[in-house]
């Protein structure tokens, strides 16, 4: 089992022991800044509350039920302790967090298998249909959209957590066709240690990347940092085995074919609702051995979206591109300052650009290419390079891509730290066509302001474009704001409420790549249409006509 989860946090981000490490002055600086922007003081949130302490009811599953289990799974794989229920009983969206800091765990599993092959993941399918008992498929728990949750429907007799780590072999790579098969439980490290050993990368790494699990990338059409170049799940993955209370749907392991619909895009973003992934073909590249990441400051998110744009249309072959509008260019900057320092030449550099237009509204622009021959590496770079100087950008070099590189998967670190004290952070994400990026942008930013100061007394809204394609781009905006205590769940579903649907009123997606699960659940036809949803529950009831599987979820 190669993610050892008694080495993660229950209750928060990442590893234990591991964190946000300011010192005192820097923790004062940017919380004061904070303030400033927010307008209002912050206090430090409640002290978590200890999983010791934390009460969870009792399991519910008869002997007969835990007898089935343990046929399928084997005495060591069927685990009710105290600690197992806590740890899968939600994943890490914003209101996951309320809930496991405060032990308030509405919802629990009753059993957590591990199931070891397919044939074990079918026998305990078949079981939990049998028996009527919700199977939730649970990988590296890193669900931000409530994927994940405990959840049973009102006539079934309980649920059972599906964890899948233990199904992490590599079955087979074959470099010469740039392909690789791993049971579907694999994490993101392992998968990429194994496939360093033959030279190759899948190229998908995701923020979530060190604790997610492959199948989870599959079920939620998982988009990684660096798509642009190797492109997202969806384009890596070539076949799979899909285990379900009717039995096992399987694609071929062919580079295209014309014999009906693809029935990998129906497993695609399935989320769990249909059955468990348990094994994946997926296309491979030679390991990069030349990278470059640069930076250049931009006037306004105007002229970065039209340099990306550019970029993505023209193929210039880059993998990397990030814009962040001014909003969050200027938190980054706060975030980075060391009050400590008498002198810090960054500050001193940007503060003096100034002067020639690279002030209020400046953007900043991340972009880099890597890859097996340096000389596309090199050339892709200076394309983007000459595209940002039509766009009268100011090149920044290669430290601020050598600061992202090292720091990519540390973002959610910070938001715990932050809600220690008292800040609460959420983000939302959409995809729209290049006509409507701009004003999509700035529609969705406005409403975002306008709940922060309905429900939270104000906040710090921001964006940047993430993921971007030839007909348009992700845009993925984030929220800073005061939790209110007593109040954290009511006040992020007020707020929820009115992002989402300033989302679809500018005729944007409900998810680019974090999925729907429980908290778009609501919008979902508004997006998929009265007959799209219709054929939905209809592939729901061929493969799990009786209902157990991720109940609540998507549908």
């Amino acid at each position: 089992m190669s993610l050892d989860r008694a080495a993660l946090r229950w209750n928060g981000w990442g590893r234990s022991g591991e964190g946000v490490e300011l010192s005192e002055s820097r923790a004062a600086w940017l919380m004061q800044q904070l303030e400033g922007r927010m307008g209002r003081s912050l206090e430090r949130s409640a002290a978590p509350l200890p999983l010791e302490k934390v009460e969870l009811p009792p399991s519910r599953l008869s002997a007969r039920a835990l007898a089935k289990l343990q046929e399928a799974c084997g005495g060591d794989g069927v685990r009710s302790d105290h600690a197992e229920r806590a740890t899968h009983a939600v994943g890490r969206s914003l209101p996951d967090l309320f809930r496991l800091r405060s032990g308030a765990l509405e919802r629990v599993p009753d059993v957590v298998v591990y199931p070891r092959d397919e044939l074990a993941v079918a026998a305990t399918l078949r079981a939990c249909a049998d028996l009527g008992i919700a199977v939730v498929p649970f990988g590296g728990g890193t669900s931000v959209v409530g994927g994940v949750e405990a959840r049973h429907s009102s006539e079934q007799t309980g649920v059972v957590v599906l964890d899948t780590t233990r199904l992490d072999a590599v079955l087979a790579v074959d470099p010469t066709g740039g392909l690789a098969t791993f049971q579907a439980g694999i994490d993101g490290p392992a998968l990429e240690a194994a496939l360093r050993r033959h030279g190759l990368t899948l190229g998908h790494f995701p923020q979530s990347f060190e604790y997610s699990t492959l199948g989870g990338w599959i079920a939620t059409r998982s988009s990684g940092q660096q798509s642009n170049g190797y492109g997202g799940i969806d384009q890596l993955l070539v076949s799979l085995r899909l285990a379900t209370p009717e039995g096992v749907l399987r694609t071929l392991e062919v580079p295209h074919s014309a014999a009906g619909p693809d029935l990998n895009q129906v497993v695609l973003g399935s989320e769990g609702t249909l059955g468990v992934i348990v094994q994946a073909t997926m296309r491979v590249s030679p390991a990069p051995t030349h990278q470059d990441a640069r930076a250049v400051l931009l006037r306004g998110f105007s002229d970065g979206v039209n340099c990306v744009r550019e970029l993505v249309q023209g193929r210039a072959g880059l993998d990397l591109l990030r814009l962040s509008d001014s909003a969050e260019t200027e938190l980054a900057l706060v975030q980075r300052r060391d009050p400590e320092r008498s002198f810090d030449p960054t500050s001193w550099v940007l503060s003096g650009l100034e002067r020639f237009g690279y002030g209020d509204g400046r953007a900043l622009l991340l972009y880099g290419a890597e890859g097996s021959h340096g000389p596309a590496v090199r050339a892709a770079v200076a394309r983007a390079r000459a595209c940002a100087r039509h766009h009268r950008g100011m090149p920044l070099g290669r430290a601020p891509g050598r600061s992202w590189r090292h720091e990519r998967f540390r973002a959610p670190y910070l938001r715990d730290w932050l809600l220690d004290h008292g800040v609460a952070v959420d983000t939302f994400e959409t995809a729209l066509p290049w006509s409507q990026i701009e004003t999509g942008h700035e529609e969705v930013l406005r409403a975002i302001a306008a709940a922060a100061r309905a429900h939270a007394g104000g906040g710090i809204p921001m964006a940047h474009l993430s993921h971007s394609y030839r007909d348009g781009a992700c845009l993925y905006f984030t929220l800073l704001y005061p939790v209110e205590p007593g109040a954290e769940l009511s006040q992020w579903a007020a707020i929820k409420r009115d992002v989402t649907d300033a989302i679809v009123g500018v005729g944007g997606t409900l998810s680019h790549h974090h999925g729907v699960g429980i908290d778009h659940a609501p919008w979902l036809e508004s997006e998929k249409g009265e007959t799209g949803m219709a054929l939905l529950r209809s592939l729901k009831r061929t493969a799990d006509p009786s209902g157990v599987m991720n109940p609540g979820k998507l549908l």
